[in-house]
């Protein structure tokens, strides 16, 4: 799903953005799911750019659910903020992430789980956080269904960090991760 196209800036004014979400995002989790037997996905995945690895699918576990917050900062330039996940994780070690993780059995709706995971990840209070809408699903090749979940959230903001899953956080002008010249494809040898 495209929320934004990178050749218009007005729209990365908060209210162009809330305007554009209302009409593009999801109301409720998308139920997009990938059928190993015939290949489609109707969900994003890690397989999209690497075809000829499918066959993994018909051997992995049923997926996990999985949610994240995509936190826009209502900035008068908005920014989108991401973490940085330390080194020494079992999964995703290192990289650069929204802040989310599993559904926990007590969670209400995957809007719960991501408010839930940005608080005990980075510290991030809900108090701050508006949910717009959902993103397309996304199937990992670690076995999660994400389900990412759009916010605004207020600028004011005081982060407190678990040092044993969050090494950094910082922002991101959304032009900047909008516009297709800051985008590049790279391939690498696998397994």
């Amino acid at each position: 799903m495209t929320i934004i196209h990178p050749t218009r800036p007005s729209i990365y004014t908060e209210a162009d953005f809330r305007a554009r979400a209302a009409a593009a995002l999801y109301h409720k989790p998308s139920e997009s799911i990938f059928d190993p037997r015939s290949g489609r996905a109707w969900a994003r995945s890690d397989w999209d750019l690497n075809p000829e690895m499918l066959a993994d699918f018909e051997v992995m576990a049923p997926a996990r659910a999985a949610a994240v917050l995509v936190p826009i900062i209502a900035r008068p330039k908005l920014t989108v903020l991401l973490t940085e996940r330390t080194a020494h994780l079992s999964t995703h070690a290192g990289q650069i992430a929204f802040p989310g993780g599993k559904v926990e059995a007590t969670d209400i709706d995957a809007v719960h789980t991501a408010l839930r995971e940005a608080e005990e990840e980075i510290g991030l209070s809900r108090t701050l956080v508006e949910p717009l809408g959902f993103l397309d699903g996304y199937r990992t090749g670690t076995g999660f269904l994400v389900t990412p979940v759009v916010a605004l959230v207020k600028p004011d903001y005081v982060l407190a960090l678990d040092e044993n899953e969050v090494a950094n956080t910082f922002e991101v002008p959304l032009p900047f991760l909008m516009s297709e010249v800051d985008h590049k494809r790279y391939s690498r040898p696998w397994s």
